[in-house]
């Protein structure tokens, strides 16, 4: 057991040598830093500095996209309709002036007021068709619930069963999705 406590007394030496041995400040944790060692510090801090400053720059980049793009967003919205209601001002305009016609004139004239109806009405088809919204007119055809509202059912000897004899009033689709749909009656078999 001595040899044991020969040995333990010997490491307490060397340790105690050792740690008087080292650099001053070691007991606090510092050590002493070469000039390549601190020329390497200081490069990292500058590298840390600057991904630092890329990593606030895209940040704020796409907060400022995310921002653009919600304004953007707000205004297609509150704009969407902005070229077809410009369409349809000319299509105002002429039924203006129809209404500003002097009725003395119209019913010297009845035909000029007729032409003048069916122009307008060629100019609000040919908006209707710039924007991909076509027109459900089924006269004779066979009833379609998509896209067809019976109003009433007829005896008909002309129209087979199941088929439109008069439309009420003309439906409308967009890209090929129901707008409003056709008001029809249809014909029904005789009893």
């Amino acid at each position: 057991m001595a040899d044991n406590e020969r040995v333990t007394d010997e490491k307490a030496v060397i340790d105690e040598q050792g740690s008087e041995a080292a650099a001053p400040g070691a007991a606090d944790g510092a050590v002493e830093a070469g000039p390549d060692l601190q020329a390497e510090l200081e490069k990292v801090r500058t590298e840390l500095a600057d991904a630092r400053e890329r990593l606030l720059r895209v940040a704020a980049e796409a907060e400022n996209s995310r921002r653009r793009a919600e304004q953007d967003a707000a205004a297609a919205r509150k704009f969407a309709l902005e070229r077809f209601a410009g369409e349809l001002l000319p299509v105002r305009d002429s039924l203006d002036r129809a209404r500003l016609v002097d009725r003395a004139a119209a019913a010297a004239d009845p035909q000029a007021l007729f032409t003048g109806v069916e122009l307008t009405l060629q100019l609000m088809d040919s908006v209707l068709e710039k924007f991909a919204i076509t027109m459900i007119d089924p006269a004779g055809a066979r009833f379609n619930p998509e896209q067809h509202q019976a109003m009433a059912m007829v005896e008909s000897a002309e129209v087979p069963p199941n088929h439109v004899v008069e439309v009420v009033q003309k439906g409308f689709l967009l890209n090929d999705r129901l707008l409003r749909p056709a008001l029809v009656v249809v014909a029904k078999a005789k009893s």
